[in-house]
Order: C-alpha cells, then sequence, then structure tokens
C-alpha cells in the first residue's frame, strides 16, 4: 500500500510539471528569479530649436548603457550653430555663434515593454561657445583661434520628454523636445548671454537593447 501511494503522489507531480511547462511555451522554469535585462547603443541625432529667436541646429551623439529598459546612463555630446547676424562694426563683418556641450546623461523610461515607450531625458554638463565670421568658407579654411572672436565657458542642464519606437531589438528611433538652461556667458558683439531655450527633433539608436537570456529556463 505504502509503496502505492509514492507511486501516485510521484505520477501527479509529473502530470503537473508537464502541464506547466505547456503552459510555459514548453519551457521549465526552475525558479522566479526576475533577471536584469543589460543593452548598450550608439545613437545620434539632429534637433532644431532657438537661442535669442534665432534659428539654432544642435545636432548630438551619444552613447549609453540601458538598464532592465528602465533606465539609461551615459554621455551625450551636442554641437551647435546659430545664425545670430551680430554686426561687428569694428572688423565690419556679420558673426554668428558656435560651440558644443556636453556631459551625464540618465534618461527614466516607461511602458518600456510596449512598442511605444515614453522616457524623460536630462543632461547635466558644460561646454563652450564663440563668435565667428558667418561668412567664413568653411570647406576652403580651418577654424582656427584666429576666427573665433570671442569664446566661453557655460555649466548647463538639459531636461526634455521623448516617445521611443522599438523597431527592433537592435533598433530604436526617438523624437522629442528638450530645453536647455546655462549659466550667464560674455561674447562680444553678442547681446546673448545665456543659451536657453527649446529645441524639438529626431533621432535613432543602433545597439543590442536587450542582452538578457532567463538561464533558469530549460527547454523540455
Amino acid at each position: 500500500m505504502k509503496n502505492n501511494n509514492i507511486t501516485m503522489l510521484l505520477a501527479l507531480l509529473g502530470f503537473c510539471l508537464v502541464s506547466y511547462a505547456q503552459d510555459n511555451g514548453d519551457y521549465i522554469e526552475f525558479n522566479d528569479r526576475k533577471n536584469v535585462v543589460h543593452g548598450v547603443y550608439l545613437g545620434v541625432s539632429m534637433h532644431f530649436g532657438e537661442m535669442d529667436n534665432k534659428d539654432t541646429f544642435l545636432p548630438s551623439f551619444k552613447v549609453a548603457y540601458v538598464a532592465n529598459r528602465k533606465v539609461e546612463v551615459g554621455f551625450v555630446a551636442t554641437f551647435f550653430y546659430s545664425q545670430q547676424n551680430y554686426f561687428n562694426e569694428t572688423e565690419g563683418i556679420n558673426e554668428d555663434i558656435i560651440g558644443a556641450y556636453g556631459g551625464l546623461h540618465i534618461e527614466p523610461i516607461f511602458f518600456s515593454k510596449s512598442t511605444v515607450n515614453l522616457s524623460f531625458p536630462l543632461l547635466v554638463g558644460g561646454g563652450g561657445l564663440g563668435v565667428f565670421d558667418s561668412d567664413f568658407d568653411f570647406e576652403n579654411n580651418d577654424l582656427e583661434d584666429d576666427e573665433l572672436r570671442e569664446s566661453d565657458g557655460f555649466f548647463v542642464i538639459e531636461p526634455g520628454v521623448n516617445l521611443l519606437f522599438n523597431v527592433s531589438r537592435y533598433l530604436q528611433l526617438e523624437a522629442g523636445v528638450k530645453y536647455r538652461i546655462s549659466s550667464k556667458t560674455r561674447l562680444e558683439p553678442a547681446t546673448l548671454n545665456r543659451i536657453n531655450g527649446f529645441s524639438a527633433g529626431v533621432g535613432i539608436k543602433v545597439g543590442v537593447f536587450n542582452m538578457g537570456r532567463n538561464r533558469y529556463k530549460k527547454k523540455l
């Protein structure tokens, strides 16, 4: 009788195990530990905005680590060119503004398991800018120190909001808006004393957004 009870118990356990495996796509999961999904990518984007009510172009480059598809941590570098057309009476020329800034990139991500995600990127860093001859020929000349009439540095914080489109495990598109908040700068003859302003744009990220594998599942 005792042996029959043991046999029946083992048969019942086996039946439950097989049923569970079928309900989970023919996998047996040995524990319910949730693995962290890792990811890394390189990104490039183009934003258009304004500085002192003048058209400004802001291409950016980004490298970041993605933790569990919920937050990004990395580095962003942004270059900008602003068509200010300041008239320099001493030189008798019009001048524009050119510069760059970069720093720490942090981006919390919401609805990460959906095709479309919502995120809130934040850049904290610094950079520099200068005024130069707007008629300068980039194709035939090098932008040397004497072409930058004035230059200065600044601290910047840039929060934003993005929509992320998960095309595949290796490709993601983004579109969003950002707002720059900078410390004061001093440039002559520029009236611009901060690079504050909104910008909007699109970007592309290429990498591996899901390098994780469930090591605790075995296929039957």
